[in-house]
């Protein structure tokens, strides 16, 4: 029960955050461009399983040595710092 609980609340958030954003923008793109889009689909897909299985690995790894609180806080820094960077055009 707690992992599918797991996967439909992970699946669900990241669809969420997903949508609209500038990944998703660059595959519309590259779907238009007369291009094969199996080829787009597949590629876009490979690269945000391999991006997500990066998360997963250095989620796992950072939470043996330091307490959840503190990686929370540091990905919203992160996600600040980036919005900030974003706005001003720097990023």
């Amino acid at each position: 029960m707690l992992f599918w609980q797991t996967f439909f609340s992970t699946f669900f958030l990241i669809f969420l955050a997903e949508l609209g954003d500038k990944t998703q923008l660059s595959v519309l793109l590259l779907a238009a461009q007369d291009r094969p889009v199996w080829g787009v689909f597949l590629g876009s897909a490979a690269a945000l399983i391999m991006t997500s299985f990066l998360g997963v690995l250095i989620g796992g790894a950072l939470s043996r040595y330091l307490p959840a609180i503190y990686i929370q806080k540091g990905a919203g820094v992160a996600f600040l710092v980036i919005g900030l960077l974003l706005l001003w055009g720097k990023f």
